[in-house]
């Protein structure tokens, strides 16, 4: 079945990934059976030199770049650096008429020292392992369809820039101002993330901050000089309640306590406790407000004697909110999809990606085109390896159609503006 985008001389070409299962499922086990833990910066390394090797043959230009240190409170409250491991872009064309921006990452949410480090077949389309979804198999997706564009007549009325980033699952902190240098030379952008487990795409995100509070107190002897301590737990907790009931009190706000650390022998009245939060919202202007309520807790708070909080972080991903151009690159997606065979619709999430990263530099991107599992960010992950040749074809579809349309004359005018 084709469409007004999938036009019948594209179909021949997506053909040539229909005896792609098996090396796509191959190498993705191989890149999961890396531990790439956001923090383990020699195993993300590891992935890097494997993507340099799988994407040699491409003949693109390839440039590994180091990011700065990922800083944290840590639990006693001081400021630590965290070393993450590099960047690869990869860049090939840049004078076409048509720039595209390819993003993957590299790390996963388990540490070195997670027990969950192997993939196990679960069934015949089941394959259970650490980043088999997240977002490995989706690394393989993006290389097959670049494959299917580079063998194609009209390779060259695309440029396409591709970063491979190991820090996304914390964030981006390092990564961030790649994406957004990227941003300037794009038209569109797609991202490999996993689809929802049903297959279906992601569309307006919320953003998202990480936050940490520090509340400093005063030690003393719990039993003879109980009275002259000033209890860092107690004020902190004061400030999670205060907190917490700020939920509801906005629509598309939510504030979420996710981490306590302080105390000691319970015979010292604690002088300093740590606390982790986030907090997503669905609009920009909100980020004001929710700054506004923490200050003012935080205000009412240090009033008490020999107490102190300090807030720290940030807002570090802005909400995906769908511009006419976003709306319609996902409406020729899902298009394409069906002239595919494979039905799509487009839901909102609370999840952030990479996709939030370029959407707020003004380029429209899909963000979910990888492959089709779930349980992901846990021991159960899990991923439908035939879902790996057809999520292939949707992006090489993708490419290819606005590949052809360039060659032919045609223009995208909701793909408004020139990169930079």
């Amino acid at each position: 079945m084709t469409n007004h985008y999938l036009t019948p001389d594209i179909l021949p070409w997506l053909d040539q990934l229909n005896d792609q299962h098996n090396d796509m499922l191959a190498k993705t086990i191989e890149l999961a059976e890396i531990n790439s833990g956001s923090l383990n910066y020699r195993g993300v390394n590891r992935v890097l030199v494997q993507l340099q090797q799988l994407t040699a043959h491409l003949a693109a230009e390839q440039e590994r770049i180091a990011v700065s240190p990922w800083e944290v409170i840590n639990d006693n409250g001081d400021m630590v650096q965290h070393r993450l491991g590099d960047a690869l872009r990869l860049r090939k064309r840049p004078k076409a008429p048509l720039q595209v921006f390819l993003c993957g990452h590299m790390d996963t949410v388990f540490p070195v020292d997670s027990p969950f480090q192997s993939v196990r077949r679960l069934d015949d389309d089941t394959i259970n392992g650490p980043g088999v979804t997240d977002l490995k198999g989706g690394i393989l997706v993006m290389l097959k369809a670049i494959e299917v564009l580079e063998h194609s007549p009209w390779a060259e009325q695309i440029g396409w820039e591709i970063l491979f980033n190991p820090d996304e699952e914390i964030g981006s902190p390092g990564s961030a101002p790649l994406i957004a240098d990227a941003a300037r030379r794009v038209h569109f952008g797609m991202i490999f993330e996993p689809c929802f487990p049903d297959g279906n795409l992601a569309g307006q995100r919320k953003g998202s901050g990480n936050f940490t509070v520090v509340s400093h107190g005063k030690a003393a002897h719990a039993g003879r000089e109980h009275h002259l301590g000033r209890n860092a737990i107690r004020a902190l907790c004061d400030f999670v309640a205060a907190m917490d009931d700020l939920n509801g009190q906005r629509p598309g706000i939510t504030f979420n306590p996710g981490y306590i650390h302080g105390g000691g022998p319970t015979n010292i009245v604690p002088e300093r406790c740590v606390h982790r939060f986030n907090i997503r919202l669905e609009h920009l202007h909100d980020q004001r407000w929710c700054l506004t309520q923490l200050h003012d807790i935080i205000t009412s708070i240090n009033q008490r004697d020999g107490i102190r909080l300090a807030l720290h972080g940030g807002f570090t991903r802005q909400p995906k909110v769908l511009t006419r151009a976003n709306q319609q690159l996902l409406s020729m997606t899902r298009d394409i999809g069906h002239g595919l065979g494979i039905p799509l619709e487009i839901k909102p999430t609370g999840g952030c990606c990479d996709g939030n990263n370029l959407a707020s530099a003004g380029i429209p991107n899909i963000d979910t085109l990888g492959v089709q599992g779930g349980a992901i960010h846990s021991e159960q992950e899990y991923l439908h390896v035939k879902s790996l040749v057809p999520r292939a074809k949707l992006s090489a579809a993708i490419l290819l159609t606005f590949a052809r349309a360039s060659a032919h004359g045609e223009h995208f005018d909701w793909l408004h503006g020139e990169p930079q």
